[in-house]
């Protein structure tokens, strides 16, 4: 049952496959339209903001101040202050971490039996 099976497969694919093969080389798709006819798109962003080299740095010469940009009040006003204030809040945030508070409440426990000595035994409640 299985070789006849096969039979009819490799008879039922391979006339398929050998027509594909036998398309002549002329016979190839014809593009719908040329390159000269299509539209030019160079980017689609509009005009060009490019502006030539001035040979000055920022492109502001020596003596002239140099007119404010719209974002650098926003960043010179409340970027930096708070980036300032989150640097410090960092400084300063309590220790939380795993090990520190096994450190801690092992020393107690070994205070509390009396392997370590206390190391404030004037502050006893």
């Amino acid at each position: 049952m299985s070789a006849s099976l096969n039979m009819l497969r490799s008879r039922v694919a391979l006339p398929a496959l050998r027509s594909s093969l036998r398309i002549p080389a002329t016979a190839r798709a014809v593009p719908l339209r040329t390159f000269t006819s299509s539209a030019l798109r160079r980017g689609g962003h509009g005009e060009n903001d490019f502006d030539p080299p001035t040979g000055w740095l920022w492109g502001v010469k020596p003596g002239e101040k140099p007119e404010k940009e719209g974002w650098e009040g926003p960043v010179y006003y409340v970027f930096l202050p708070s980036f300032v204030l989150f640097a410090i809040a960092l400084a300063f945030k309590p220790d939380t971490s795993l090990d520190t508070w096994a450190l801690e409440e092992a020393r107690r426990r070994l205070e509390k039996e009396g392997i370590l000595p206390d190391p404030f035994p004037e502050k006893k409640d």
